[in-house]
């Protein structure tokens, strides 16, 4: 079955939602931060990432924002409401709640994938 989702660019330097090794072999699309500047996580920290980007999806159909496993294993940062829903009706900008669990600052730089979207 396939499923058009419509997204949009909000931000200048907002990266498309996209599968790192493509459809076939991914179940999720890399999200990446769009900020300006790198953001520092403190252990314990949580942080709103916007992703600079919205997208609408067909009635009856969830976006869902997971963690990354790699950043999760190498940094401690997870997606602290995982999974993370985006609604069919929402057109708001799509940010990702991170936290960062390890007991070191971490920074996130502008351009990181920082989370998957699975619809």
């Amino acid at each position: 079955m396939e499923v058009r989702a419509f997204v949009k660019r909000l931000r200048v330097g907002a990266v498309l939602p996209r599968y790192a090794h493509g459809p076939e072999e991914d179940a999720g699309l890399d999200l990446t931060y769009c900020g300006t500047s790198p953001l520092v996580l403190s252990p314990g920290a949580r942080v709103m990432c916007p992703t600079g980007i919205a997208i609408q999806l067909p009635a009856g159909f969830e976006g869902q924002i997971r963690p990354r496993s790699g950043l999760a294993l190498r940094h401690g940062l997870t997606v602290l409401n995982a999974p993370g829903t985006v609604d069919p009706g929402y057109r708001g900008e799509v940010s990702v709640l991170l936290v960062n669990l390890s007991n070191e600052q971490q920074k996130v730089e502008p351009g990181d994938r920082i989370a998957q979207l699975v619809v």
